[in-house]
């Protein structure tokens, strides 16, 4: 079976990549495991077009383009040739992309058309506190209609979406995001007593601000903590940095704590476990999720992980079992979960370990792997 993902955001050397990325890097190499070919065609973040395999992976990045008012037409265009002409080399029998990312795809017959609900622009919009913007909302109902199956990454992801969006009456599947429990490991040697560690995109519905909001209350209980935050930053639509944002309106507020509390940027994948490693705490007040992966990969570590209690927070952890949940629109909240783990920590032990056995159970590749590659069989018969 040739499977074929529509992403522009394969983990590359020297760029930042988002949650898809992640997903795509771990699920792939796993399916060429099991004898399946996988393609994965986006477009490329520099104006030259790129071609490598990557643990088996055909990656192709196709040049960008670049002409105003027509760039999502064109490059739409160029993704269109290209999977045409990677079938016609070797027949595609699976294509999967995002929610929107099947808008203007050409279908190929035999071909079936999977959309894995990661997130999309209709299912923030809630959390984001906006309207759906018209352009976008045309094209992610179009992608819909487009699909002939869905995979949901959990059941809010699936309950949510539908609030907006229709299924019309195609396949649905449960199946969560992997994740690597081999790669996603301890690494006990790297710990700090004293790091809050964040990771994820810099922007407001992770919760940024409101986790830097509670950083005073916990330093008052643990004077020596520091926040190190990892990820690619967020523009504004007038392409104004958050990122400077929080150093402009957030830090300030805090006068001289705010020293304690860094932006490393993007960092690449290889080097993602090495920043949970360093963490006391690892915490993701995200207003929501579809599964998210970062949650999941720190628990792997056995990571004490404070985590939204809204959206998919509840099927991601037991509260005071496997991690802590908190409302991530409350400072004082996510303040006291964190303080309660670094006031507990043979608590905070045995919670890790007890993390660690759950996504053993819940997001094993392996099965994730097995239970793909049987969904995209039914889809065929």
């Amino acid at each position: 079976m040739h499977i074929c993902f529509i992403t522009n955001e394969f983990p590359k050397q020297g760029f930042p990549h988002g949650g898809i990325g992640s997903f795509v890097k771990t699920l792939a190499p796993a399916l060429v495991k099991q004898g399946m070919k996988v393609s994965v065609v986006g477009i490329n973040y520099i104006e030259k077009e790129e071609t490598e395999i990557v643990e088996g992976v055909e990656i192709y990045r196709v040049k960008k383009n670049t002409v105003k008012g027509f760039t999502w037409y064109l490059n739409y265009k160029l993704i269109n040739t290209k999977i045409k002409e990677i079938h016609q080399r070797n027949p595609i029998q699976i294509v999967e992309s995002s929610e929107l990312g099947l808008a203007f795809i050409n279908k190929l017959p035999d071909v079936k058309y999977v959309i894995r609900l990661h997130g999309g622009h209709h299912f923030f919009a809630e959390s984001e506190k906006r309207k759906i913007d018209k352009w976008k909302g045309f094209q992610e109902k179009r992608s819909f209609k487009k699909s002939d199956a869905f995979i949901a990454v959990s059941h809010y992801a699936k309950n949510h979406t539908e609030k907006y969006l229709s299924y019309n009456n195609k396949p649905l599947v449960y199946l969560n995001n992997p994740i690597d429990t081999d790669f996603f490991k301890p690494i006990s040697k790297n710990e700090s007593k004293n790091k809050i560690v964040f990771v994820g995109t810099v922007c407001e519905k992770k919760g940024i601000r409101q986790l830097i909001q509670a950083f005073p209350l916990v330093n008052k209980k643990f004077p020596n903590v520091s926040l190190e935050t990892y990820g690619r930053d967020w523009f504004f639509p007038d392409g104004s940095s958050y990122i400077q944002m929080l150093k402009e309106k957030e830090l300030p507020k805090l006068g001289q704590l705010a020293s304690h509390i860094h932006f490393h940027g993007a960092i690449p994948f290889k080097d993602i476990p090495k920043a949970y490693s360093k963490a006391a705490v690892c915490v993701f007040p995200s207003h929501v999720e579809t599964q998210g992966l970062v949650a999941s990969e720190a628990m792997a570590m056995e990571k004490s992980v404070v985590f939204t209690k809204y959206g998919s927070g509840p099927e991601t952890i037991e509260d005071y079992k496997t991690g802590l949940l908190c409302d991530p629109y409350d400072p004082e909240d996510i303040a006291e979960k964190i303080v309660w783990f670094l006031s507990n920590i043979s608590k905070a032990n045995e919670i890790g370990k007890k993390a660690r056995a759950f996504v053993l159970r819940k997001y094993k590749v392996e099965d994730v792997v097995n239970r793909t590659i049987s969904f995209f069989k039914e889809l065929q018969n």
